[in-house]
């Protein structure tokens, strides 16, 4: 299995602190943010691994993170040459990197103690599929929410007024190599991007999405300065799951 970490977008709900950064290269406690979703790859055994972003922050990552030697992991780079082209549209350019592989997907502000080891050994033995990262939340309507038959997903509703429950789709994904195919598909939505919840819908509508439910700690952390410093304040705290 490959990995792929999109680190793109324009985070304006983080400005000004992102008017001459990228989001995932702030700070998270004691480390930019971005270093998180690589200890998180190497953690499940993931060895090469490709970051997406945006051309103007594409040198400071690589002045970073290089060869990705210091996670035990060999780096790619890609550029997203369109910032809102979407999150299903920066998944489309790992085509020609991930080839045959089953990909790994996390987006890059996504901050977790979860394992996901046991589950990358599981889904590379699966002849077919997709699988999302499920996690209760207290307010289900900010995040796209799913919808279980056992472990088989039916429906992923995004930000829905009446949630049928609290599980929400995380930033964490395992697909198989068709999931390329499906994106050349898909049609952007109404605010013009390919979503990755549409493309999910794919798997949902064949049968073959299943979930996790993770345990620990999880927090989106790129989506406003409080979820950024709640983030920071929480590692700090469990700065033993993060070393």
């Amino acid at each position: 299995m490959k990995g792929l970490i999109l680190a793109g977008g324009r985070a304006t709900r983080l400005r000004p602190l992102t008017h001459v950064t990228n989001k995932h290269l702030l700070p998270v406690y004691k480390k930019p943010m971005i270093f998180y979703s690589l200890e998180a790859m190497a953690r499940a055994g993931v060895e090469e691994v490709l970051i997406t972003t945006n051309p103007e922050h594409a040198g400071d990552f690589i002045n970073l993170l290089r060869s990705g030697a210091d996670f035990g992991l060999k780096l790619s780079y890609e550029i997203q040459d369109d910032s809102v082209g979407g999150i299903a549209q920066a998944i489309g350019l790992a085509e020609s990197f991930a080839g045959a592989d089953k990909l790994l997907v996390l987006l890059g502000d996504n901050i977790f103690t979860h394992d996901l080891s046991r589950a990358v050994k599981a889904f590379e033995k699966r002849k077919k599929g997709a699988m999302i990262f499920g996690k209760e939340v207290e307010h289900p309507e900010h995040y796209g929410v799913i919808e279980l038959n056992g472990d088989r997903v039916v429906s992923i509703v995004e930000k829905p007024k009446r949630p049928k429950g609290n599980l929400a789709q995380t930033g964490v994904y395992f697909y198989d190599d068709r999931v390329f195919d499906f994106v050349k598909r898909q049609k952007p939505s109404g605010r013009g991007e390919l979503e990755v919840t549409d493309l999910n819908s794919f798997y949902v509508k064949e049968g073959t999405m299943i979930v996790e439910v993770m345990d620990g700690y999880w927090i989106d952390a790129g989506t406003s300065a409080d979820e950024l410093l709640a983030a920071g304040n929480r590692v700090a705290e469990l700065k033993e799951h993060f070393s």
